[in-house]
């Protein structure tokens, strides 16, 4: 409902002037078309008035619609005429009648809201606004615009109350907007948007609120684009995320095509080719002990190099190098991307990269070096293609060929076939081809000298590669043997020692090589590697087997290692004295006794445990026999272990299963296989070397914690890179510190009975391997720990054959082996500070007996009466008890014995005895699954 304002004794209707007449008229007195007069139309309303009568009132303030523009020359609507958007102008006042009481708003001066607008317009005594309501142009604040505002107001200067026209107001085009907001600011988008469709709401405030300051402005550009539109609907956000995918891919994908491009450009413009010579640009490398004194300096020969042509080096030579190396050469364009992809993994995970063609193995070696990086794998990769696009296969292979090593100090195949086999390179079969081949990779471990074993095998394997290949008939493998080579000798003055120093740098150069640095590499770098050796261990290891074996037949050979094992860190090493022979350290030999500890890891890790305390019988049986003065009708474990009793260890064995006891040896640190073990493993019918021993050992030394063997701390470049350094591990727990303390229990007795005390708490155990030949022996070992030193000893021979000392006794465990370790030992821990042994011993089952092998406990006496001073006591021990027959005995050679007929495990009906020292008991015992004890 429209309201109107009141009639007052002061409100005059708007008088105007009427066109054509020239009389006065009201505002509503407005001429009509076609003539005559009558009331004016209501603003912004169309159709005919309406038919009721209307009070002679002021109108309200209503706006009007903006007028239509004309086209030029037309003539203008005449004000007051309906359409024309024109005001009347205000009549003249009467002399002595007030002018309006209100004040015009300055400029930026906010208006009154509408409601009290409403209302003072109905207590004004003026009824004529709406002939002073004016258009607005700006299409902003119509509807809020009062008579004061307007262009054709009236205006009154407040001294004598006359009134004359007001003079239009001039203003810019940024005060038209009642917001009044800058060219350099961005206005609020709602109040743009009210105000563009005129829809503000009453008493709402239209003043500047935007953004101030191009920040803002800058702001609002870059997160949404500009501020004068409208918000993004959901449909338009989401086709804009969608573009944001798309291009986002299409950008990804653009990468992962321009940036290897780039990357290959820039590579190859920046790396040169290398040449042959480049290979050999050797320097001097240093290997020192662990407190930093020289060991020894390894002084590459210079020119133990003798360039060959392609035409000289046979088809089968080339042949044999391309099935060891690299199969694909000819068809490959330089680079394997498999093994490329490999190597990046690898990188990824801390590990080394992967394999190599021969065209990347004569790059790294000529140019890139051994740094183990992704950098390395790019310039390989890069120089890879360059070499493989400058130079044809034949001179890539010519050149790699001229340039590898392949150990005994010879670079390049002519300079290898002379120490190797004492001929030119053209004169070499198809089998000294393969075997030149197959030491390509690791000429420190694989050279016949240095491990037989292992260059038949990779033998085999470049053989078999060239069958597969098609480059040798399968008839002429059948037919060809494995060649035998020179004698490996010692250049002068290249630092590889012709004495036992010689193992320890060749076990160095070992190392070296599985933790992927290569000879060529090591002498190409000038590496500085310190080692664990202690020298003065080192010496005493030396000087004891030297001095033990003095005097001795000259066909017995001895090892000796010796292991740190809170670390893993070898101390000594000794692996006889040709330094450029065999390395007897590293031989694998049969143990013997020295693994019934590990049938003893196996038992208490059984379930039920059996523990070290359980009685035995240990009576020989046919098929198998104990060693002289070894015989044990009733025994618990500690004592079997101090005599080495044979039959209780292999019975046991066959209890607790030959793979359980394979698997505590395996866990231990024996790395050889022991494949398809069975109840003598217990007595040592597998082959280990020394040096894994002496692991296994320091296993149990640490309470069941393995650290892996190792003679390298540190390897430095010449220019201070760390190519590798050992880490400070804790090892890995194999073993409960529980069964690990019961295993040296079980070995404490060992040391005593057979005379090789050091004055301290040590364990050991020998072991002797008897011979085909009755009486005989053929190897003798002694391997015993204190909580700080582990250390293994063998002697043998060459020949696998009888052992015999200066006197011709057979040599057993606990004669020259034994004196060489009790030699070393006694040297090794006098400096140490004095330990508290082994640390608290706590029973897995029955305790053992403190009394020796084979003795009885002295009952207490008891008697009715109280035993006089002077009386003597008449009691004698009872005769021990008569050991229980075997119901069945094992067969000679039998793989297990059976675990029902054991007749060392007595069923249901036997009677339980307690062990020797044990107090007696009432009760009988079950003795059908677990053991009595």
């Amino acid at each position: 409902m429209l309201r109107t304002a009141e009639a007052g004794p002061a409100a005059r209707p708007a008088t105007a002037t009427g066109p054509g007449n020239g009389r006065r008229t009201t505002g509503r007195d407005v001429r009509v078309p076609g003539g005559g007069h009558g009331p004016a139309p209501r603003a912004g309303r169309q159709g005919p008035p309406p038919q009721h009568p209307r009070p002679r009132t002021a109108p309200p303030v209503r706006s009007v619609p903006p007028a239509r523009p004309t086209a030029p020359g037309r003539p203008q609507p005449l004000a007051g005429t309906p359409g024309s958007g024109r005001p009347l102008p205000p009549p003249p006042r009467r002399a002595g009648e007030p002018g309006p009481s209100r004040s015009v708003p300055s400029r930026g001066q906010a208006q009154p809201p509408a409601a009290d607008r409403s209302r003072s317009a109905q207590q004004s005594p003026r009824t004529d606004r709406t002939a002073a309501t004016r258009t607005d142009t700006a299409r902003t604040d119509t509807a809020r615009t009062d008579g004061a505002r307007t262009d054709g107001a009236e205006r009154t200067d407040g001294t004598d109350g006359t009134r004359r026209s007001a003079v239009p107001r001039s203003r810019s085009r940024r005060s038209r907007s009642r917001s009044a907001v800058g060219w350099w600011q961005t206005p609020d988008p709602r109040k743009a948007t009210a105000t563009a469709t005129g829809l503000t709401r009453a008493g709402e405030d239209t003043g500047q609120t935007g953004p101030q300051g191009p920040l803002e402005l800058l702001r609002r550009r870059l997160v949404g684009g500009s501020a004068h539109r409208r918000p993004l609907t959901p449909a338009q956000r989401a086709a804009r995320r969608r573009r944001h995918v798309k291009w986002g891919v299409l950008g990804g994908l653009g990468a992962l095509v321009l940036l290897p491009l780039l990357a290959l450009g820039i590579g190859w413009v920046a790396f040169s080719v290398p040449t042959a010579d480049d290979a050999v640009n050797n320097q001097v490398a240093t290997i020192s002990y662990a407190d930093g004194t020289d060991l020894t300096r390894l002084v590459p020969e210079q020119g133990n190099r003798t360039k060959v042509t392609v035409d000289q080096i046979p088809v089968h030579v080339r042949e044999a190098v391309l099935a060891a190396e690299d199969r694909s050469f000819y068809s490959n364009p330089g680079f394997d991307f498999s093994g490329i992809l490999r190597a990046v993994w690898n990188q990824l995970q801390g590990g080394v990269g992967g394999g190599s063609t021969i065209t990347q193995q004569y790059v790294k070696n000529a140019l890139v070096g051994d740094q183990v990086s992704l950098w390395r794998k790019y310039k390989e990769l890069i120089v890879s293609l360059k070499v493989n696009q400058e130079k044809s296969k034949d001179e890539i292979l010519t050149d790699y060929l001229n340039t590898i090593y392949f150990g005994r100090g010879a670079y390049g195949i002519q300079s290898a076939s002379q120490a190797y086999f004492g001929k030119d390179v053209g004169r070499l079969t198809v089998a000294e081809g393969a075997l030149l081949a197959g030491v390509i990779q690791s000429p420190s471990r694989w050279d016949p000298a240095i491990d037989p074993q292992k260059a038949v095998q990779r033998w085999d394997f470049v053989m078999d590669g060239m069958v597969g290949q098609g480059w040798l008939a399968p008839g002429d493998r059948a037919a060809a043997t494995f060649p035998a080579t020179q004698q490996r000798k010692a250049a002068p003055g290249s630092g590889s020692y012709s004495d036992s120093r010689g193992h320890v740098v060749n076990a160095v150069k070992a190392e070296l090589d599985s933790l992927g640095i290569t000879d060529q590499e090591m002498a190409q770098d000038g590496l500085r590697i310190t080692t664990t050796i202690d020298p003065e261990q080192q010496r005493r290891a030396v000087e004891s087997a030297q001095k033990t074996l003095a005097g001795q037949p000259d066909n017995l050979r001895s090892a000796v290692v010796a292991i740190d094992p809170r670390t893993g860190g070898v101390s000594a090493y000794y692996g006889g004295e040709n330094g450029v022979g065999l390395d007897y350290a590293r031989v694998s030999k049969q143990p013997g006794s020295t693994f019934k500890p590990f049938v003893v890891l196996a038992a208490l890790s059984h379930d039920p445990p059996i523990g070290i305390g359980t009685v035995f019988d240990g009576s020989e049986q046919t098929g198998l026999r104990n060693a002289d003065g070894a015989d044990c009708p009733r025994c618990d474990l500690k004592q079997a272990m101090t005599i080495s009793n044979n039959v209780i260890f292999t019975k046991l064995a066959a209890k607790v299963g030959p793979e359980n006891v394979a698997a505590a040896a395996r866990a231990a640190g024996i790395t050889s296989p022991l494949d398809n073990p069975d109840a003598r493993l217990a007595l040592g019918n597998k082959e280990v070397t020394p040096l894994e021993l002496a692991s296994a050992y320091a296993t149990i030394a640490d309470g069941g914690v393995w650290h892996a063997p190792h003679f390298i701390s540190k390897v430095v470049t010449a220019d201070d890179r760390v190519l590798y350094e050992a880490p400070e591990s804790q090892g890995e727990r194999r073993f409960s510190e529980q069964v690990a303390r019961n295993t040296i229990e079980a070995m404490l007795g060992v040391v005593p009975n057979d005379g090789l005390g050091i004055g301290r708490p040590v364990a050991g155990k020998t072991g002797t391997v008897q011979s085909r030949f009755e009486g005989e022996n053929n190897d003798a070992w002694f391997s015993g720990f204190t909580p700080d030193l582990a250390t293994a000893v063998w002697i043998g021979t060459d020949m696998n054959s009888p052992i015999r000392t200066a006197s011709g006794t057979p040599v057993e465990g606990k004669t020259l082996p034994g004196e060489v370790w009790q030699t070393f030992m006694k040297q090794a821990v006098e400096e140490e500070p004095q330990t508290e042994g082994f640390g608290t011993y706590k029973p897995i089952g029955e305790p053992p007996s403190d009394l020796p092998p084979n003795e009885t406990p002295t009952p207490t006496p008891t008697s009715s009466a109280p035993p006089s001073p002077s009386s003597e006591s008449s009691e004698v021990p009872p005769p021990p008890p008569t050991p229980v027959a075997p119901t069945t005995e094992p067969q000679p050679g039998s793989a297990a014995l059976p675990d029902g007929e054991d007749p060392l495990f007595p069923g249901e009906d036997g009677a339980a005895t307690p062990a020797p020292g044990a107090p007696p008991t009432a009760q009988r015992q079950d003795c059908s699954i677990t053991p009595c004890g």
